[in-house]
């Protein structure tokens, strides 16, 4: 290992191992030598016990020793553990042995002497042993014999490999602990040098040195119980340190308080100007346990006594740059060209100037182009102090040529008035009010027109009072820069209100001024634009022949001049195909190529735009036969009042959005009793960013429940009350009608066969049904009409034909026959003898036209009750005349 901790390590451990390995050589041999020295007493103890037991001496001296001492050595080898216990002879003959074959057999070796005990490790019958000889004596002294005790040295050794395991483990332990603690000392030592190696380390200090002593900035470590550590050369130069600085507390060494508290605040601190006798030291200070040092911190001390006044002026534009950093987040957050004025005061005022007021042009406001400089208003006005008597909010202003504001105005750009007292220019505007002005403390003014794209919007004035520099020319420029920021915001809101305003005007054109006049529906609506822009969102209310009604809503998503304009197209494609009057099935199946066909037709333009996504809802009521007929493309279904006041919504068969070519549509028919409620809406009521369409589904029923007396103005502001979102994300249309039957004596009908005779009766009972109803005065223009038709339903059209007539706001007249061959009007010619039945009922009609059915066709027409447009005065034959003179002739 290269790193000083390694090394550490490595010495550390062998060091370890080797004086744990000398340490188990010691115990063992120690072991060895108290377990052969407990062999020795153990044989003394045997052989001396057994030499001067009773009756050892007799047995050697019997005649028979070995039967007598063998049983007795037997039972003392087994008491006592030794291996072998031998009596013998004084000349060396066995009398007793534990092996039968060595009896009456030699010792091995030389008899040793029996003058006293003796213990030896020698070679015996039983192989090496430590052996005890202890002779045996008479009372008188004499020896008769020996007694031997022996061990085995190989027991010995079992005794001691017995121990060598808890040796080996202690050995063991001791080793992982000695590893354990150099290890942490090595951690230790190597965090504390970095992983260094030794030339590294002692490199490092040398450079340490030399850098602390050499650098230009002063360098104090203080600890944690704020004793000065060290100083280099310049610190001691720049506080003027005393020699024996170190280890003293730094509020004994004389420095200013200032630096004193701030070395022992334990606070970090970056470029801190502090006094230091006559300089000015800029302090850096960080704490040091931060990054798992020592509790206390290192501060570097730099001269900052020439650099003072250029940190003040650098200072003045770090704030000011911050400020025109704030202005361009902050300003024009809307495209509100009030707001966008309102946050340039709000910005500037504390920071820059004590008031400020902002007049724009009259144009500007309302989203015009600005023309010349006259004609403005005050639109903001904010300061830090409370009633500051400038002209209020919303005064119009006209300056005099005088003022600096005039002067600002001609001249483009800013001007400054350093001494309000002293301009009698700004004082001429209103010598009253600016001697208030003085008086609350206002003394300086810059002010700055608002010009944007070469174009001027307005002025700013910059204010001060309770600030007591007055403005200086340093000042001039950045409050140009602060107006030009702002004036781009105020530029984008005026061209943003422009925009908006030709866009909602656009839609408003677009959508129904008023309703139309029939008497099949009692109506009331209610459109409400999105608070983000311009929507898509239409509906109509268009009276249909038969004394029928349509009733639409729609919506094209998105927002925008492109959505209305669509919105527009299918508002007026909707009108044309009820002009055909087509069911609500083929009607939405005719829009929704319309619409396929504008986005293919916009897809292939420049602008890639799409319409695909509006929706469309379309239902006729028949106030004759009280059906309503609905089908729905993509649309919310209608939700139905019942004249019990409950609500539900019925089921209407769903159908994919316009463009999408998901035909065939469905309609759906409901029987409604007089006086129901019919509520048509679109999504943006239901449906919002806070809540799910159930949730506004759920609103608009608990709005509507209950009020089946209600008008249908009354129903349209308790759903706005109740059901509208805070703050609509998409414009809506509400549509209430109330339905009516019309009186069945007002509706009268026949069946006519087809038999030209017949159309003579008919015509009769017609004029007897007009004098009862009291409409004598069109009698003959109606018999007129209805002969023409019944006679052509006879001629061309098909059985079975039926003549309806209704007496409503007009006079409607039907005719009916199963064909679906329509007629067409043309101009006869002088030769023709016919042709001009058709002129004569399109003259004395106010409108007329054909329905289809499922059975074949309608021939309708409408003629007013009074004064029709046929002009019962009239002489017939000028009419047929008048139709003859073709110029064409």
């Amino acid at each position: 290992m290269r790193t000083v901790a390694g090394q550490v390590l490595i010495l550390q451990m062998a060091l370890a191992v080797l004086l744990i390995f000398a340490t188990l050589v010691g115990l063992v041999l120690q072991a060895r030598h108290e377990i052969v020295r407990d062999a020795r007493n153990q044989t003394l103890a045997v052989a001396t016990a057994f030499a001067s037991a009773p009756g050892t001496a007799a047995a050697m001296t019997s005649a028979h020793p070995t039967a007598v001492l063998e049983p007795r050595v037997l039972a003392a080898q087994k008491a006592s553990g030794v291996d072998a216990v031998v009596a013998f002879s004084p000349s060396g003959i066995r009398y007793a042995h534990p092996d039968p074959r060595l009896i009456g057999k030699h010792l091995v070796g030389a008899v040793p002497k029996l003058d006293k005990p003796i213990t030896e490790t020698t070679n015996t019958s039983v192989g090496p042993s430590v052996i005890t000889v202890a002779p045996v004596t008479t009372a008188d002294g004499k020896v008769v014999g020996g007694v031997g005790a022996g061990i085995k040295v190989g027991n010995v050794n079992d005794v001691l490999y017995q121990r060598l395991p808890v040796l080996l483990i202690a050995s063991g332990v001791a080793v992982v602990l000695a590893t354990s603690s150099a290890a942490l000392v090595s951690r230790r030592l190597r965090r504390q040098t970095h992983g260094l190696g030794p030339a590294a380390v002692t490199r490092m200090y040398e450079h340490h040195d030399a850098v602390l002593h050499s650098v230009r900035e002063g360098v104090l470590i203080v600890g944690g119980d704020g004793r000065l550590l060290l100083a280099n050369d310049e610190a001691r130069r720049l506080v003027e340190l005393p020699p024996d600085a170190e280890q003293r507390h730094v509020t004994e060494l004389g420095l200013d308080t200032g630096l004193a508290e701030l070395l022992t605040s334990g606070r970090a601190a970056t470029d801190e100007v502090c006094p230091a006798g006559d300089r000015l030291l800029g302090v850096n200070v960080r704490p040091t346990e931060g990054e798992g040092g020592p509790l206390g911190c290192v501060a570097t001390l730099r001269d900052a006594t020439e650099l003072r006044a250029l940190s003040d002026r650098a200072e003045t534009a770090r704030t000011r740059l911050q400020l025109l950093y704030d202005a361009g987040v902050r300003i024009g957050t809307t495209l509100n060209v009030v707001r966008t004025a309102e946050e340039l005061a709000q910005v500037v005022v504390g920071r820059f100037a004590d008031f400020v007021s902002v007049e724009l042009l009259d144009p500007v406001l309302h989203g015009g182009e600005p023309s010349g400089t006259a004609g403005m208003h005050r639109t903001a006005l904010r300061g830090v102090g409370p009633d500051p008597p400038l002209y209020p909010v919303g005064t119009p202003l006209t300056w005099l040529p005088s003022t600096p504001m005039a002067a600002g105005l001609a001249a483009g750009h800013a001007v400054l008035e350093p001494d309000l007292a002293g301009a009698p220019g700004w004082r001429a505007q209103d010598p009253a009010l600016t001697a208030k002005i003085l008086e609350y403390g206002f003394h300086s003014l810059i002010t700055a027109p608002l010009q944007a794209r070469g174009v001027t919007l307005g002025m700013v004035n910059y204010w001060r009072a309770q600030t007591p520099e007055p403005f200086g020319e340093e000042d001039v420029s950045f409050a140009e820069e602060l107006a030009g920021r702002a004036a781009v915001s105020i530029d984008n809101a005026r061209r943003y209100t422009r925009e908006h305003t030709m866009a909602v005007t656009l839609q408003r054109s677009l959508l129904p001024r008023g309703l139309p006049e029939q008497s099949a529906l009692d109506v009331a609506y209610r459109y409400l634009p999105a608070q983000a822009g311009v929507g898509g969102d239409w509906f109509d209310v268009i009276p249909l022949p038969g004394a029928r009604v349509a009733l639409v809503v729609g919506d094209v998503v998105g927002q925008g001049l492109h959505a209305a304009a669509t919105m527009g197209r299918l508002r007026t494609a909707v009108h044309n195909f009820s002009g055909l009057d087509l069911p609500p099935d083929e009607l939405l199946a005719h829009l929704d190529e319309l619409v396929t066909g504008i986005d293919q037709e916009e897809a292939g333009g420049d602008n890639g735009s799409s319409v695909t996504g509006a929706t469309c809802l379309y239902a006729i009521y028949d106030s004759v036969a009280g059906l309503c007929t609905v089908a729905r493309a993509g649309h919310p279904g209608p939700a139905l009042i019942r004249p019990d006041g409950s609500v539900d919504f019925p089921e209407v068969p769903a159908s994919p959005p316009l463009g999408l070519g998901g035909g065939p549509f469905e309609t759906a028919e409901l029987r409604l009793p007089e006086g129901s409620g019919l509520v048509l809406f679109t999504d943006g009521l239901v449906r919002d960013r806070g809540r799910d369409i159930d949730t506004g589904l759920d609103l608009l029923r608990a709005a509507l429940a209950g009020r089946a007396d209600g008008t249908p103005e009354e129903l349209c502001q308790a759903v706005v009350d109740t059901v509208l979102p805070a703050r609509p994300s998409d414009d809506i249309a509400l549509l209430v009608a109330r339905t009516r039957l019309l009186d069945p004596a007002q509706v009268v009908g026949w069946d006519v066969p087809s038999d030209p005779a017949a159309v003579a009766p008919v015509r009769a009972a017609c004029g007897r049904q007009l004098e009862v109803w009291g409409l004598d005065e069109i009698g003959f223009a109606t018999e007129l009409i209805l002969s023409e038709l019944i006679t052509n339903a006879i001629r061309y059209g098909t059985e079975p034909i039926r003549v309806r007539m209704m007496h409503d706001r007009t006079l409607i007249c039907e005719v009916s026959d199963s064909s679906s061959t329509s007629p067409h009007m043309r101009r006869a010619a002088t030769t023709d003898e016919g042709g001009r039945g058709l002129f004569l009922v399109a003259r004395f009609a106010s409108r007329w036209g054909t329905r289809y059915t499922s059975g074949g066709k309608v021939i309708w027409t409408e003629q007013a009750l009074h004064n029709g447009a046929g002009e019962p005065g009239a002489d017939l034959g000028d009419i047929l005349l008048g139709e003859w003179d073709d110029v064409a002739l």
